[in-house]
């Protein structure tokens, strides 16, 4: 495993940050870190990327102890903290290539050339940082995160400031870093992990309360499913309530229905044969889903 954390806690004080965190990722895979404001999150970034030390529990990057052997695992990181922090009075090339020449990269010149084209800094190159817009300041933090070409890569809220365009590209950037690097990234934009994730793990109050591929994430709170109808004449909830594996039936309005049923059943066979029987024009059928959002909300709201 690239990253293997284990029973990792942070206290502040007597308040804990993080508690006994357990997980790990592998090469290849793009891990969406996600929890509300407070979560912890951060805080469990920081002490992977070394930069504060944990006061329990232990965490390895490519075998590297983070507390042990420092330089080693920073070596093997590439990170993007979450305030993006950039010497503003350089300018874009010129400043990473001056991080090329604290990594001691290798044809340091041409690598710098080969991130500004891939995090689309062709025309922003030879600009102050700090006259650049904030979408394009975190372009900036990308490429000195990758610059080094790290094993693991480490982003926290990679996205913020960018308009879709940009958001788009970068979308594509990170699923393409992914395929080939262990990548770790926080996140509050919930499409943006259906989009890229192919594993999710939510952290609430310190603790994780969901590790998951992303297609099995909504089995966690899955208990019913649900289905809307709507017909073209008017019907009535108790005729609705008696199709096979309906539980419970609610009104939309306008001859519009909503029914759940166990996650196990699929009724819409059952509501078709139904609106054939009745006599009844189907105007519309759908099977709701369950989002990475509605996954989110139930486990992060609950006390």
């Amino acid at each position: 495993m690239s990253v293997e954390v284990a029973q990792l806690t942070k206290t502040y004080g007597a308040q804990n940050a993080i508690h006994e965190l357990s997980f790990s990722a592998k090469k290849g895979e793009i891990l969406g870190f996600l929890g509300p404001n407070g979560a912890g999150k951060t805080t469990t970034m920081k002490i992977i990327t070394g930069y504060i030390p944990q006061t329990a529990g232990n965490a390895k990057v490519c075998g590297f102890d983070v507390e042990k052997e420092p330089l080693e695992v920073r070596k093997r990181i590439g990170y993007l903290p979450e305030h993006n922090p950039l010497y503003k009075e350089m300018y874009v090339r010129e400043y990473l290539e001056f991080v090329a020449s604290l990594h001691k990269t290798p044809r340091a010149r041409q690598r710098v050339a080969e991130m500004i084209d891939m995090t689309g800094l062709e025309r922003e190159q030879h600009k102050p940082i700090a006259a650049l817009s904030k979408g394009y300041r975190q372009r900036v933090g990308l490429a000195q995160a990758m610059l080094h070409d790290p094993e693991v890569l480490i982003l926290d809220e990679p996205t913020t400031g960018l308009d879709p365009n940009q958001l788009a590209e970068i979308r594509n950037l990170i699923k393409k870093l992914g395929a080939e690097k262990t990548l770790i990234f926080s996140t509050h934009i919930m499409q943006e992990v259906q989009a890229i994730c192919n594993r999710v793990l939510i952290i609430n109050r310190g603790k994780i309360v969901a590790d998951d591929p992303i297609d099995q994430l909504s089995a966690r709170i899955a208990g019913e499913s649900q289905v809307t109808v709507e017909f073209a004449q008017g019907t009535q909830a108790a005729l609705l309530q008696n199709i096979k594996g309906v539980k419970s039936v609610r009104s939309l309005g306008q001859q519009r229905w909503q029914l759940s049923a166990d996650t196990k059943a699929d009724v819409r066979p059952e509501v078709f044969q139904f609106a054939v029987a009745q006599g009844l024009t189907l105007l519309e059928m759908h099977k709701e889903t369950i989002s990475v959002e509605d996954v989110f909300q139930k486990l992060t709201n609950q006390g």
